[in-house]
């Protein structure tokens, strides 16, 4: 890092240090008085000074510095009863708040659990919020609540389509979404590929998206970040939680360790379709297994006043064997240790140890004559963030993170004797990153975020660096030892949210941020998969450099029953990878030299609409975007769309609360069919018809269109017991959206081509039973 890079950051950091020093500092935690869980975005609002308060962050803690005097106190939160508390301010005082659930009836039924305003009143933009609690009667796959599911029916978000994993943000690549689970990335968040999400929604607590004016403590991808929080457990008593469907059961268990000072929550899931094939009289059949499952665990501790230790991790996996003649299996694990720290009222520390795997394995035979491959991408991260309540006006973040990455490109193995197994050479890099943040209030009508972030990537030796030509030619190669820096690349990433208040109902908010990306998914395929490979930038591979501008007009309606917003986007995309015609990118020691690269930009306007309250809430959005690439060696250097070119993308979300004992749920989504490449021709050579490819994504899948339904009977619903039916009915209509579409000669007329699709549905309906307790 440069002297002058330091300097910049320095300059961030201290511009909130220069205003007038308050006298007084309140601050301590806020949590649901009924489980001890911490409270994520809880108000501390001051009466006497509108428009001044604190927020809690995701452990719970906030700190408000006021002048000496005597001040109410409203302490909220959405679905929570309003506490009101005087304080006369003489000097510094820790205040702890326990927020017990309001009882509601049906009229009063709401689907948020943040602030009622803060759409409009917060600075940050292109931000959505997911409780996983306000979920859980919108109809999904075989009735699986599922939060990444969820986040696809927001604007500006969209599937990568039934049996695909991923999801693709503002007209960003898959690998541009940085997704956390209690701070450890995961690189491959889907189980039966892309049926179901990795994220068990009993063991979530909260769950944030960014699609822009993402924070300067985030770094690493391009497009967005999934920030997704576990739950710390019930700290006041043993509690038990699940469900049994069609295709999986889960069982959550949490308890304390010690009263209101410590607590554990263990949360496991497990598919069995697998046990219904043993049920088969084809002996292929019930030697078959495919089943996926995952475990979350997470501890946490108080030490004293100033001092709180967290322990989490996930595992989880899936296995396809087929007649112990193939076998297909993927998984990520993951662990974080953090630390807690309060070095004066004002200043919070966290510290964090953070480990993630992520591997996938196939294979072809019997056991004594099996051979494969396997492949992984392993991280250890030390992460380090400070906030700093300085006043009512300044809040200030700072910190830094370390990542070593370990990439193992391929190794192919056998069991037979005669078999050597043949391995790729891992690749390794460290990429480190140092920001600086402030969320300013300059006025009662306008306020800032800002921030500045500088990241430094240093791909490592051991192993040989190829170099190539830009036709992709190898010109000549270099070894390096162990620890030998192969090549380095840096540089700033400035990031800025502005909101102008236009009244208490409305806002106008902008943004500009850039995000350097050091590491690349590789795939050749028009389906996204396990096996797609994970690269790093090289001497060869450049960073990924994106900017993104915003723009976005917020209005509540009704006293925040209605919320409402329009946000318009500009990208730019440098160093984008695309690859050279019949490239070969599994198990190739040379794959750089299969690469290419480009540019590329996305833009588009985002439609939203929500109710929060009533019988009736939901929401409606609407995303009209392009996403373009443009490649010399490509389509003849013209502009063409990406894969994730959607030109519209629609959903409606309606949930409906007939009386105290039944709800029902329904959801349609509509959108253009995605960019691809088909051919255009025929040819033949000695006998073999070859196809004939000229515009790369110059044709479109057909639309697609689905409707879910859903109803949820409660059996038994009180504050600590709680039993319910759910019953639901994916692609009701049983609309036939196409999965693949191949080509193939015509029975009747082999001069003629004709095209086959394949659907992977038509309807399932799906039951599901779950109790809490």
């Amino acid at each position: 890092m440069t002297i002058k890079s330091i300097a910049l950051l320095l300059l961030f950091f201290s511009t909130g240090f220069f205003v007038n020093a308050q006298k007084f500092t309140i601050n301590g935690t806020l949590k649901d008085a009924q489980n001890g869980e911490d409270l994520i975005g809880a108000i501390v609002a001051v009466k006497e000074l509108p428009g001044t308060g604190a927020a809690s962050n995701v452990y719970g803690f906030y700190s408000l510095s006021l002048e000496k005097g005597t001040y109410t106190l409203l302490i909220q939160y959405i679905g929570y009863n309003t506490i009101t508390q005087t304080v006369e301010l003489t000097e510094n005082k820790k205040l702890d708040f326990q927020l017990s659930t309001a009882s509601q009836s049906i009229k009063e039924v709401v689907v948020s659990s943040e602030r009622e305003d803060r759409n409009v009143s917060k600075t940050e933009m292109s931000v959505t919020r997911i409780d996983p609690k306000s979920i859980e009667t919108v109809p999904v796959l075989l009735g699986e609540k599922d939060i990444m599911k969820t986040l696809q029916l927001t604007p500006g978000v969209k599937s990568a389509g039934d049996g695909n994993s991923g999801f693709f943000v503002r007209g960003g690549g898959l690998d541009q979404n940085l997704i956390l689970l209690d701070e450890a990335p995961v690189y491959n968040a889907s189980h039966l590929l892309g049926f179901f999400s990795v994220f068990n929604s009993d063991a979530i607590k909260d769950v944030t998206l960014y699609k822009g004016g993402i924070p300067a403590q985030y770094g690493g991808r391009g497009s967005s970040v999934v920030d997704v929080t576990m739950r710390d457990g019930n700290s006041k008593k043993f509690g038990a939680s699940g469900g049994i469907g069609l295709i999986s059961s889960r069982l959550t268990l949490e308890a304390p360790i010690v009263k209101d000072k410590g607590s554990f929550v263990i949360s496991g899931r497990r598919s069995y379709a697998d046990l219904f094939l043993k049920l088969s009289s084809d002996e292929k059949i019930k030697e078959t297994a495919l089943y996926f499952y995952d475990l979350n665990m997470k501890a946490n501790y108080k030490l004293g006043e100033k001092d709180r230790i967290f322990l989490s991790g996930y595992f989880g996996r899936d296995n396809f064997n087929l007649a112990k003649t193939f076998a297909f299996g993927w998984g990520n694990s993951t662990a974080t240790v953090r630390w807690n720290h309060l070095f004066s009222d004002k200043l919070f520390s966290n510290t964090s140890l953070i480990y993630s795997n992520f591997d996938y394995s196939f294979s072809i035979g019997a056991d004594d004559e099996k051979f494969g491959i396997k492949s992984s991408i392993r991280d250890y991260n030390l992460k380090q963030d400070f906030s700093l309540y300085q006043n009512a006006n300044n809040t200030i973040k700072f910190g830094f993170n370390a990542i070593h990455h370990t990439f193992r490109p391929g190794e192919i193995f056998g069991t037979n004797e005669s078999f050597n197994d043949v391995k790729i050479p891992s690749k390794y890099a460290l990429e480190t990153g140092l920001y600086a943040q402030n969320e300013q209030k300059i006025s009662e009508s306008f306020s800032l975020q800002y921030g500045l972030r500088y990241s430094w990537f240093d791909y490592l030796g051991s192993g040989t660096a190829y170099y190539f030509n830009e036709n992709g030619d190898k010109t000549g190669e270099k070894t390096y030892t162990k620890g030998q820096s192969i090549k380095q690349y840096g540089g700033l990433e400035p990031r800025i949210a502005a909101n102008y208040r236009l009244n208490e109902l409305s806002s106008v908010k902008a943004s500009y941020n850039r995000n350097r990306q050091y590491m690349h998914l590789l795939s050749n395929s028009t389906t996204s998969a396990p096996t797609d490979l994970w690269v790093p930038s090289s001497n060869n591979v450049k960073p990924q450099i994106i900017d993104q501008y915003a723009l976005g007009y917020f209005r509540n309606f009704k006293e925040n029953v209605y919320e409402a917003s329009v946000e318009v986007y500009y990208k730019t995309l440098q160093n984008q990878i695309d690859y050279r015609p019949n490239a070969q990118l599994v198990f190739n020691n040379e794959v750089e030299g299969q690469l290419i690269y480009g540019k590329g930009m996305a833009f588009g306007s985002e439609f939203y609409l929500k109710k929060n309250k009533g019988r009736l809430t939901g929401w409606v959005s609407y995303t009209l975007s392009r996403s373009l690439r443009k490649f010399d060696e490509v389509n003849i250097g013209k502009l063409f769309p990406a894969r994730q070119d959607r030109i519209h993308d629609f959903s409606v979300v309606a949930m409906y609360k007939l009386n105290e004992k039944i709800s029902l749920s329904a959801n349609w989504v509509f959108y253009t069919g995605s960019a691809v490449t088909f051919p255009s021709g025929k040819y033949e050579v000695l006998g073999q018809t070859i196809p004939r490819y000229t515009e790369r994504n110059g044709y479109r899948m057909p639309n697609y269109h689905r409707l879910d339904l859903g109803i949820t009977w409660y059996r038994k619903r009180t504050e600590t017991r709680e039993s319910s039916w759910n019953f639901s009915v994916f692609n009701a209509y049983a609309r036939e959206n196409a999965y693949s579409i191949t080509f193939r000669q015509n029975e009747q007329d082999p001069s003629k081509t004709e095209a086959v699709q394949v659907a992977l549905f038509k309807i399932v309906p799906s039951i599901t039973y779950n109790f809490k307790f």
